[in-house]
């Protein structure tokens, strides 16, 4: 799906036009809610780095960005409006959304550390070879995850670490990550 379908499909879970599990779950249809906030938020705010769009804007070739994504993750609510915004950018970018939990369920041929973790990344080529993945997070949101994982703090007070290093960050760890990888991989064509 494309960008405008993706984000329609918030009004839908949240109108109840769109019931499909997990989407039946009204606490499902409060991350939806909570999460249909941050993108919009993040979709009017972010803006690409300089040196970063300078990376993009070298993609000379089509590739097809595939965002694996859910409306109830708040990582993709994070993240989802960085990718969008690089692929508005470059025409050659073509941005493909898919569902984590529908067919074609792409996502088990990504596995993050044996999971199904979301948002992931998968760039390929005109003739559909994978580039590279990114994802579920920049490193650095990772990396404070992990350190998290088994300290005393409750899942609410993770969640909310979070969405402050989100908040603190504004799309810039992951902007430049992604315009690394996209220089490493322009650096092997050459």
């Amino acid at each position: 799906m494309n960008w405008t379908t993706y984000t329609s499909k918030f009004k839908e879970i949240l109108d109840g036009t769109f019931t499909e599990k997990p989407y039946d779950n009204p606490d499902y249809v409060e991350f939806v809610k909570l999460n249909n906030s941050r993108l919009n938020r993040w979709n009017k705010k972010l803006e690409i780095p300089e040196e970063a769009m300078a990376v993009f804007n070298q993609i000379s070739t089509p590739q097809t960005w595939i965002l694996i994504v859910e409306h109830w993750c708040g990582d993709a609510a994070n993240m989802a409006p960085v990718i969008n915004k690089i692929a508005e950018a470059n025409e050659n970018i073509t941005l493909d959304i898919q569902l984590r939990d529908s067919e074609p369920f792409l996502i088990n041929q990504y596995l993050t550390n044996g999971g199904k973790s979301v948002p992931k990344l998968i760039v390929r080529d005109e003739n559909g070879n994978d580039i590279f993945t990114w994802g579920p997070r920049p490193a650095q949101c990772q990396a404070m995850v992990m350190r998290n994982k088994d300290s005393e703090m409750t899942t609410q007070e993770k969640k909310h670490a979070i969405q402050l290093w989100y908040n603190v960050d504004k799309g810039q760890s992951a902007f430049k990550e992604l315009a690394a990888l996209v220089e490493k991989t322009l650096l092997v064509e050459a």
